[in-house]
């Protein structure tokens, strides 16, 4: 039965998919000693991984996207039997909360993209402790008291239709899109977009770090409201229809999606890390309590933050949470001085309160209709 606080957070329905990745043979490739530069006391952990035999993912994040990851675990650690499930973050939450309250076991390790959801679980005790011989590489404000972890630096941008924006209308911050909507609201009418935060967990997310960052932006949503934004659930349908012409601006876009389908159609999309400001989100990981194979679930997580397991992430537009794979990231260059990233903390809990979920989404509402 579902809870009312997943019933409140509403994202994109998808369907669960779960990828049993086919083992290496011994032929193909060979397990894995102790990684270097980790205790040799490691070697304990693979062993009583391999023993364990299997490894079951709860993720929110797509299985194409992470296929050449999952097939870099497989081939370290061909003993473990690995299985994916894919599904959206409310889904697996409710998933998650039913395991546990059934006190038979649960998944191994939970993955996502809700990272309010993730530290509802990691606040309410099912975390277990793990330190991991990868945490001296990723920032603090990525690692909450060992229990999760930060595992991509992700940017949430404005994506815009080269083909149809005029260059002087491209804006560069929050303010530049505010003011371009409400001096040019007929030009824009219906052609702007952004996720749904009353159907959205990650757009919910991503307006209340706006509204935290910027005491202006209500008349952000102002403007859009005067324009008509069309507001969905997912960014594959926003990208799509903003290729298509159909919708000229994209706000709050998550900038690994973006990015990837730009290099598909450089022509047609646009880009822009706001110079005001740039929220940095990232996909939380954490190894449940109740995990049944908690070893195997070590070794993915630490091979996830591992150098290989995060220029696998970059080579899919991510972003590394690693301080020295910083370069590469779609972040590069830009001051840290502009750069916002979500803190993996309680922080997170304070729009999961029922009142002031309800209240932020009146004012939402308000925003909209111009009062």
């Amino acid at each position: 039965m579902r809870t009312k606080l997943a019933l409140l957070v509403a994202t994109a329905l998808s369907v669960t998919v779960t990828v049993a990745v086919p083992a290496f043979t011994a032929g193909t490739a060979q397990a894995q000693s102790v990684p270097a530069g980790y205790d040799p006391a490691y070697a304990k952990i693979i062993e009583a991984a391999n023993q364990e035999g299997a490894l079951s993912i709860y993720s929110a994040t797509d299985a194409a996207a992470v296929s050449e990851l999952l097939k870099g675990f497989e081939a370290l650690y061909p003993k473990i039997k690995l299985e994916y499930a894919d599904q959206n973050s409310t889904e697996m939450y409710n998933r998650f909360i039913s395991e546990a309250a059934a006190n038979t076991g649960t998944t191994d390790l939970m993955w996502s993209s809700a990272m309010d959801l993730q530290m509802k679980l990691v606040n309410d005790g099912y975390a277990q402790s793990y330190t991991s011989p990868e945490s001296k590489s990723i920032p603090d404000w990525a690692n909450y008291k060992n229990e999760a972890f930060g595992t991509t630096a992700e940017p949430i941008v404005f994506a815009y239709n080269k083909r149809v924006v005029p260059a002087a209308d491209v804006p560069k911050t929050h303010a530049d899109l505010a003011k371009l909507l409400a001096e040019k609201p007929d030009a824009y009418k219906g052609k702007v977009t952004s996720y749904d935060p009353e159907r959205s967990g990650v757009g919910f997310l991503y307006i209340t770090q706006d509204v935290q960052a910027n005491k202006n932006t209500w008349d952000l949503v102002k403007a859009m409201g005067q324009t008509g934004v069309k507001l969905y659930t997912s960014s594959g349908a926003m990208i799509e229809r903003l290729t298509s012409g159909e919708h000229t601006i994209g706000y709050n876009m998550i900038g690994s999606y973006v990015f990837e389908r730009q290099h598909k159609d450089p022509e047609s999309l646009g880009i822009v890390l706001p110079s005001d400001y740039t929220i940095v989100m990232s996909r939380i990981a954490f190894i449940p309590k109740g995990a049944k194979h908690p070893n195997a679930a070590k070794l993915f997580l630490d091979y996830l933050l591992s150098k290989q397991g995060q220029q696998a992430i970059q080579a899919r537009y991510m972003g590394s949470i690693r301080t020295d794979l910083a370069s590469a990231n779609p972040t590069a260059g830009v001051p840290d001085s502009t750069l916002r990233p979500i803190h993996v903390g309680p922080e997170l809990l304070t729009y999961l309160d029922q009142v002031k979920r309800l209240k932020f989404l009146k004012d939402w509402q308000k925003a909209l209709q111009g009062k």
